[in-house]
């Protein structure tokens, strides 16, 4: 199981990404655990300049836009 934080402030942006991922891998069949992540002091931690932001199993894959469908579908597959 993949752990997915999304970080931000919890602005729309944010909530959409959260939603999205947790969509598209329900539809891929990929188990994923998505938390949001509003402490700045976690977010500074992986240097993020911009949100919304995705990080995977602790690396951040993802910054500053809402990502598409294939960037998450990639994403998760990889």
């Amino acid at each position: 199981m993949k752990k997915i934080e999304v970080l931000g402030t919890g602005c729309k942006k944010c909530v959409n990404t959260a939603e999205k991922i947790q969509a598209i891998a329900g539809e891929l069949g990929i188990e994923v655990e998505v938390e949001k992540v509003t402490d700045p002091a976690t977010i500074m931690g992986y240097q993020v300049m911009s949100t919304p932001a995705v990080a995977i199993d602790g690396t951040l894959v993802h910054s500053g836009s809402v990502p598409g469908r294939e960037k998450i579908e990639s994403l998760l597959k990889g």
